[in-house]
């Protein structure tokens, strides 16, 4: 039997929450809120830092308190959800098969569908690292889990690989429950977490923080020993002679964050290689028909803040849809990168007579330091904005009038001055 909803959202973390808040505050009372955890929040639970809310609420919290917020306003608003629910496939036609301990295996069908199903941290398998396989390798989110859920120590001394920021947060984490944190390396020549982060729990507890440098050797057999770490050119190849042993009994890889999407591929949907998230428009539509995307499914955010207010955007695409007021979508442009841009969102921008300003995020390949983010249509630049500094773990947008958008295709490219 096929149960039917007006908006189905997968995933209850940061963006799942707020995007049903949104819904139903809009006026969509039949929401379904589907989360495979037994607990609403997603990763939020475990982030005990503070630095949430301030885009949002207005004030500093905390994950947990965060999540808080939203889960209170799901309660009061009375929104539908199930815990312990397995999204097995979406198809074609918005059909979604579940199942769980419960209900056995149930099918909805939605008029709209928003995708919020986050992200989850790359594996040791991915890097290839040579060495044993010992106990004491942990993803930086494991081991973020272990210590502020769980209540366990990982170890007693660490190296981290990736300066991703969930990495940055457990180094100063690790230090606080007094480990010793001997190092983190990174492979790029620049940081892969915000600035902040780099301050906060690197600078201000002496952790050395090392550039252009990669675990090369795993050490140990029952449990981990030390790592070789080594220098890496600009190809990121190892560089001959520059080894160095670093003695300890916990590695953390903080080595980047890929999207859930594998619902998404078997529903249709187009994914961009760059995000490994779904190709949207303006609107975060995806390639299928009324399904929309957003978090950090759609592509890896800075903070959670950003992650809830798209949601939102998400909600209201689905509300329009709904209530029969979508844009009316006219000509199709595509946004490509050009020099010195890593991706953009949206990839692609239905014109539309209502929309005064189209907003387009992008983040850069590398530090560039003093340059114009251009957007270019027909060989001519219809829009130019400066920036002091682009960095590749800080996300940043431009917006542009829509009656300078002309022709089928718009290059954002990002230009020295």
């Amino acid at each position: 039997m096929t149960e039917k909803r007006s908006i189905v959202i997968i995933g209850a973390g940061p963006a799942g929450l707020a995007a049903a808040v949104r819904a139903r505050k809009s006026g969509i009372k039949d929401i379904l809120l589907l989360e495979r955890d037994y607990q609403l929040g997603g990763i939020l639970k475990q982030c005990i830092h503070n630095g949430f809310g301030l885009h949002v609420f207005k004030e500093e919290l905390t994950g947990p308190e965060f999540a808080l917020r939203y889960i209170r306003k799901i309660h009061e608003l009375g929104i539908e959800y199930k815990l312990g629910t397995m999204v097995i496939s979406i198809d074609e036609n918005k059909n979604i098969t579940t199942v769980n301990e419960q209900d056995g295996l149930r099918i909805y069908k939605a008029e709209a569908i928003i995708l919020a199903m986050g992200c989850r941290e790359r594996p040791r398998g991915a890097l290839r690292i040579p060495g044993t396989n010992p106990s004491g390798i942990f993803s930086a989110g494991t081991a973020q889990r272990f210590v502020n859920i769980e209540g366990m120590k990982p170890g007693k001394t660490a190296v981290i690989l990736g300066s991703g920021d969930i990495g940055l947060i457990m180094a100063r984490r690790m230090t606080l429950e007094g480990m010793k944190v001997k190092a983190v390396c990174e492979i790029m020549p620049h940081p892969g977490g915000l600035t902040r982060n780099i301050v906060q729990c690197l600078e201000d507890f002496d952790i050395p923080l090392k550039l252009s440098h990669t675990v090369t050797q795993i050490h140990g057999k029952t449990r981990l020993e030390g790592v070789t770490v080594t220098k890496v050119d600009e190809n990121y190849k190892p560089i001959e002679g520059t080894d160095q042993f670093i003695k300890c009994d916990t590695l953390l890889l903080s080595v980047g964050l890929i999207p859930e999407n594998e619902l998404s591929e078997e529903a249709g949907v187009l994914l961009d290689p760059s995000t490994k998230g779904a190709v949207v428009n303006q609107y975060l539509e995806t390639s299928v028909d009324g399904i929309y995307a957003c978090g950090n499914v759609l592509h890896v955010h800075d903070l959670v803040d950003y992650v809830a207010l798209e949601a939102e955007r998400a909600a209201d695409s689905a509300v329009k849809r709904i209530k029969g007021t979508n844009p009316q979508k006219r000509k199709r442009m595509t946004v490509t990168t050009g020099e010195g841009i890593r991706y953009t969102v949206p990839q692609i921008i239905d014109r539309d007579e209502k929309d005064k300003k189209i907003k387009i995020y992008f983040r850069s390949k590398a530090i560039l330091k003093t340059v114009r983010v251009n957007a270019v249509c027909k060989g001519k630049t219809i829009y130019s904005r400066k920036f002091k500094q682009l960095v590749p773990a800080e996300m940043e947008y431009i917006r542009i009038p829509s009656e300078k958008l002309k022709g089928r295709n718009i290059i954002i490219e990002a230009v020295k001055k």
